[in-house]
């Protein structure tokens, strides 16, 4: 599946989102995790940004001026609404340029929705974005090797893909970053982040 592919799935589905039910604490303490490692405040971005806003409110309170980027037009609708001082773009990580440096990127379940193929480039490219001392957390299917799948388990069906904690681990520290965090956070289900800082 193509990324349009993907925001057209969520364009279905932003009700999983906007329901009272939806855990708004969700990867928060991962991002204060995160964010406990820089130590500039700059910009900061939020890939596959969704529209419950809560990782940019948090960014927003820590000082940094965050933006939001998603492939699904129906999230991003409703993200405006809620925060219509935030700039969030329209656009295709695996196309889009990133136009500016960033201290803090976060790309919290979104990036295992790109094609196998793209993820090394699409990684490289947000690690090249971040200044010197920025951090990137991201989540991940903590698979031994990698692969890809798609399921239908939230409705439409939708693609998932990763280089496994060993590829994604291998191409950071090619990348000469500094690995500070990889947590199973939600084991035994195979849910993992890893928080990198650009050396």
């Amino acid at each position: 599946m193509k990324p349009q592919q993907i925001g057209q799935a969520y364009n279905q589905i932003t009700h999983l989102w906007e329901s009272e039910r939806f855990n708004m604490d969700n990867g928060i303490e991962q991002h204060k995790k995160a964010i406990s490692f820089v130590s500039a405040r700059g910009n900061a971005l939020d890939i596959g940004c969704g529209c419950t806003g809560r990782f940019i409110e948090l960014l927003s309170n820590e000082g940094f001026t965050p933006k939001g980027l998603d492939v699904s037009t129906e999230m991003l609708k409703i993200a405006r609404k809620r925060y219509p001082h935030i700039p969030f773009v329209l656009a295709d990580i695996c196309e889009y340029t990133l136009p500016e440096k960033y201290d803090f990127i976060t790309a919290w379940d979104s990036l295992w929705h790109i094609p196998l193929s793209e993820q090394r480039a699409v990684l490289t490219k947000i690690i090249e974005s971040l200044n010197v001392g920025g951090v990137f957390i991201f989540s991940f299917g903590g698979t031994a090797t990698e692969g890809d799948h798609t399921d239908d388990y939230m409705g439409p069906d939708v693609y998932y893909s990763s280089l496994g904690k060993n590829g994604f681990l291998s191409l950071f520290i090619e990348l000469g970053c500094v690995i500070r965090h990889l947590e199973f956070d939600q084991y035994p289900e195979f849910h993992t982040y890893l928080i990198i800082e650009k050396a």
